[in-house]
């Protein structure tokens, strides 16, 4: 009994101490002198001006890659999984799936790596391509993609970062607007490339990732793989050109919630300073660690998570959303998933595919019901009161045997050893942070900043155990709050000021590339000469200097009798639902009512109309019963009810979707955010409805 009683009490006593300091702990400092619009401005707690560079003779990126990969030269960098089978499977309703057998890990050394970006930034020259000249990278996160940006950034050769999720009039957009003359893709982007190879103006040259591509694709350009291009430049060395910190590293093209995308031009000062100030948030990272690289390098998040890993270094072990793990779709069923082979420490992802974590675990333990599913609620809920901060939660050995019985399979989906989650890209949901923080072990870092910031703005800190925020400013940036009078939100409010979120510093980017406009419209540089990106978003920060992201300017849609709806706020309240896969809410001023669009969530909903006897013959039809759209809506008001949300923000009518939106559907980015513009039109009929009726 002692020795149990010693088990609780002491980690009780522990935890009142620290929880004591952390409530008291200033993580982010108000800051009365800065130039520009009148605000309230909070920077880092422990860096009086934005960072710079971590390093004191380094200003750029392959400077810092060389260095890495000379003091790390022996140790596993770059991994990827070898393809041991191909199959086909067909399903009882006739559709095809892939599925793929992948062994274990293979693995280039820091050094080999070197060596291979260096033979890939000489071959670049040998094939014809000069430094003045754009190249695109259009292709999956793969080793390979990460070779070839540094065998550029070698060359002072910007690059033109593309998601290969784009379709043919954004994807043609990109090119021609960057002038691109080569482009480095896959064999699948290559299909892609070939079918609007006759819009495209300025392509001359394509390097193929894979060693096999279509022959026909020589007869439109000069096609080489990738390998070929490294023994050109392994053949025919050529000293590097290292660009100087104010040269454009990447003219990232935005995933495009609205209209075409834009161009975001980074400097490598501004990747370094991100990088840079990141490496101070995450405690202890190094050379133990190993990275799960699986979100597209097209996107900042990913882009600079990498970048950090390579500097510290860590492994990286590449992988994919469909094969990450032993359930992906792409999967061989019996075979094993990237984070079961690889055993990460640190992931970066999007809340989007938190949210599915979750809503996966809870789906199955409630098909296994029973004694499993109430031992599995018991434990959560102990848990959980201890997370938010109750004596009589599950400390010490209780905490310690429900990680044995309860959570240890869970933790074992993302491979057991992860220690460190990152998310950005959009904010989580207090609830999945919590689910993820007790079933999967591992603390979650939030972060708040967008491509403009080159990802940097806030981030929590490791020991910021609340939820509902993003952290206090990163080192490298100050974030001020401006008032937005027409939408109520006053820097005076109390208790916290709130405002638009105004980001400055050393990681803002230069711009928008070809659209002056626009740039001029967001960016702007104040009398000290800082630059500041006005992002759009509303915010408020806590007395800790934390910042809460509570509303986004062009998501707020006034109703007919003067109601405000946050359409953003709404979505992320109503998505806590069981029954959603994802939502959309639309608001018409001259109703006084919102509508919402919902894709059901398939098994959620096929179990609830087993158990209710309804017959159906496929998703299709079900989402259409009347009984299942009454099934739906309940569940939207529940959960409107547990975030309390107004009478008014609450979806009158509702139409259910099968169709799941991937960013291939076109109706989604490809960081799973929605394409409201596009969403309306697809659905336009739909909407008219709900409102007509």
């Amino acid at each position: 009994m002692i020795p149990y009683a010693a088990g609780v009490i002491v980690p009780l006593a522990l935890t009142l101490l620290v929880r004591n300091a952390k409530k008291d702990k200033k993580r982010g400092v108000v800051v009365d002198d800065v130039g520009g619009e009148p605000g309230h401005t909070v920077r880092n707690h422990r860096f009086k001006d934005p960072v710079s560079s971590h390093w004191e003779d380094i200003s750029t990126l392959p400077e810092l890659f060389e260095i890495s990969c000379k003091s790390h030269s022996d140790r596993f960098f770059l991994g990827t999984r070898r393809l041991i089978a191909r199959e086909v499977e067909t399903s009882e309703d006739g559709k095809v799936f892939e599925k793929l057998h992948l062994g274990d890990y293979e693995w280039k050394t820091f050094g080999e790596t070197l060596d291979a970006v260096c033979s890939f930034a000489s071959g670049l020259v040998q094939i014809g391509h000069k430094s003045e000249e754009r190249v695109a990278i259009f292709a999956d996160t793969r080793e390979e993609w990460f070779i070839a940006l540094q065998g550029c950034f070698r060359r002072n050769v910007t690059v033109v970062t593309i998601y290969s999720s784009l379709g043919e009039e954004a994807l043609c957009h990109s090119l021609n607007e960057t002038e691109v003359t080569t482009v480095i893709c896959g064999n699948k982007e290559l299909k892609k490339l070939m079918d609007i190879s006759q819009q495209l103006e300025t392509v001359k040259r394509v390097i193929c990732m894979d060693d096999e591509f279509p022959s026909e694709a020589s007869s439109t350009w000069t096609t080489t793989s990738l390998a070929d291009v490294q023994k050109l430049g392994r053949e025919s060395p050529v000293d590097p050109s290292f660009p100087l910190s104010a040269d454009v590293a990447v003219i990232m093209y935005t995933s495009g919630s609205t209209g075409l995308p834009k161009g975001v031009m980074m400097t490598h000062g501004n990747v370094l300073a991100t990088v840079s100030a990141v490496m101070t948030i995450v405690p202890d990272l190094g050379k133990r660690d190993t990275y799960m690289a699986y979100l597209p390098l097209a996107h900042i998040l990913e882009l600079a998570a990498e970048s950090v890993m390579a500097t510290i270094g860590s492994a990286i072990g590449y992988g994919s959303p469909l094969t990450l793990t032993d359930t992906s779709n792409k999967i061989k069923k019996g075979t094993k998933g990237d984070v079961t082979a690889l055993k990460p420490t640190i992931m970066t992802a999007v809340p989007a595919i938190l949210d599915r974590v979750r809503d996966g675990v809870r789906k199955k333990v409630d098909a296994k019901g029973g004694a499993a599913k109430k031992l599995f609620d018991f434990a959560y809920a102990r848990r959980l009161s201890a997370m938010n901060g109750s004596w009589f939660g599950a400390w010490g050995l209780e905490k310690l045997l429900w990680d044995v019985l309860v959570f240890g399979k869970i933790r074992a989906v993302l491979g057991g050893q992860l220690r460190y989650l990152l998310s950005g890209g959009a904010p989580l949901s207090g609830d999945t942070q919590r689910f993820i923080n007790i079933c999967v072990g591992a603390p979650i870092g939030q972060g708040y900043g967008l491509t403009e910031t080159c990802a940097g703005g806030t981030f929590s800190e490791f020991d910021d155990t609340s939820v509902g925020r993003v952290g206090a400013p990163l080192p490298c940036s100050f974030v001020k709050l401006i008032d937005w009078p027409e939408g109520g939100y006053l820097i005076s409010d109390k208790p916290m000021p709130r405002g638009e979120i105004v980001i400055g510093g050393s990681n803002i980017t230069l711009g928008y590339f070809k659209n002056e406009e626009k740039t001029k419209e967001v960016y702007k540089v104040d009398e000290k000469g800082m630059r500041w990106f006005y992002t759009g978003d509303i915010g408020q920060f806590h007395p800790d200097g934390c910042l809460e992201i509570i509303d986004r300017k062009k998501d707020i849609v006034k109703l007919q009798h003067g109601e405000y709806v946050s359409l953003g706020k709404v979505e992320a309240a109503l998505s806590i639902s069981p029954c959603v896969e994802n939502i959309m809410v639309h608001a018409d001023p001259f109703y006084s009512y919102c509508v919402a669009l919902v894709v059901a969530a398939q098994q959620t909903l096929e179990g609830w109309a087993s158990k209710q006897g309804i017959e159906f013959t496929n998703f299709e039809e079900l989402c259409a019963k009347e009984q299942a759209v009454k099934e739906v809506y309940a569940s939207l008001v529940k959960a409107a009810k547990q975030s309390r949300l107004e009478k008014f923000e609450i979806p009158a009518k509702i139409k259910v979707l099968a169709a799941p939106w991937t960013p291939e559907s076109g109706l989604v980015t490809a960081a799973l955010k929605l394409k409201r513009d596009v969403i309306r039109k697809e659905f336009s009929e739909d909407l008219t409805k709900l409102y007509a009726s």
